[in-house]
């Protein structure tokens, strides 16, 4: 079957080549954390969450912290009936969520593994942003919260970093998709069960970017909680440099102004390599 499941619509038979992506039909898992607490708060809660790396991506940022997997490809693949067993072996009520991190190129193997799976923690979509709307809502059925990257306005920006030049016009309608989707925020003991939490990560030399992205989130997913990251760690591939002080100092100052104070501020110590988890 030639797959779609993202906005690059490579339509390749994954059984037999592989797209954009990088990975066959098969889900792979390249890592599991359990009990992991670098999330935000609300999504790590106070049992952290069973953390689920998977492998490939449908962006491959330069840029990407977890480059040895979205790039290079590591793991053990699932069908999706192995991948509800696997899932279900963990004992579920030790963690706060399930966070399902970089799975957009499984979307459709994943729905076919969690349809109908009733599960007692909410599921987290921890993805790029990088959506097709129309896969946004078959994924309402199998996701609790959705934790999308909006990444970049400028149509530069995207196709410098992520080969994406029409990643805002692509991820502003999924994200806008999501708040739809996910019009009120549900909390429960301050673990967000169901709901929408946009991140953003400061690059360096890219406050005024930054500010635009904030710019459409206030003009157009108004109530909307926002996670902004000052995290960026330099890898093999540019930008080479960190996220100066001043530069993310201005950013928090843009979205104060704007009233978007209802989320998550990173503090600037993030950006660290000690952040970035062994594959």
């Amino acid at each position: 079957m030639k797959c779609f499941d993202c906005p690059r619509r490579c339509g390749v038979d994954r059984s037999k080549a592989k797209g954009f992506c990088n990975e066959g039909e098969k889900i792979r898992v390249a890592k599991v954390i359990e009990n992991f607490a670098w999330e935000e708060p609300c999504i790590s809660g106070e049992k952290g969450a069973l953390a689920i790396f998977f492998s490939g991506c449908n962006l491959r940022c330069s840029f990407c912290q977890n480059y040895e997997i979205s790039h290079v490809g590591k793991g053990e693949e699932f069908s999706p009936d192995e991948f509800r067993e696997f899932l279900l072996s963990f004992d579920l009520e030790k963690f706060s969520s399930i966070d399902l991190i970089t799975p957009t190129h499984f979307s459709s193997a994943l729905i076919a593994a969690l349809d109908g799976c009733r599960l007692p923690l909410p599921v987290v979509w921890n993805s790029s942003g990088y959506e097709a709307p129309a896969m946004i809502e078959r994924l309402d059925k199998i996701v609790d919260v959705f934790l999308p990257d909006f990444k970049y306005y400028s149509d530069q920006n995207g196709q410098a970093f992520s080969k994406a030049g029409d990643y805002f016009a692509v991820a502003s309608e999924a994200v806008k998709k999501m708040r739809q989707l996910r019009p009120v925020d549900k909390f429960e003991n301050g673990l967000l069960v169901r709901g929408l939490l946009i991140r953003h990560l400061l690059l360096p030399g890219q406050v005024r970017d930054s500010m635009a992205v904030l710019d459409f989130i206030a003009q157009n997913l108004k109530g909307s909680m926002v996670s902004l990251m000052s995290q960026f760690t330099p890898q093999k591939f540019g930008p080479h440099r960190k996220v100066l002080p001043l530069e993310y100092k201005a950013l928090l100052a843009h979205a104060e102004k704007l009233g978007l104070d209802s989320g998550y501020f990173q503090d600037i110590s993030a950006a660290d390599e000690n952040f970035v988890p062994e594959f």
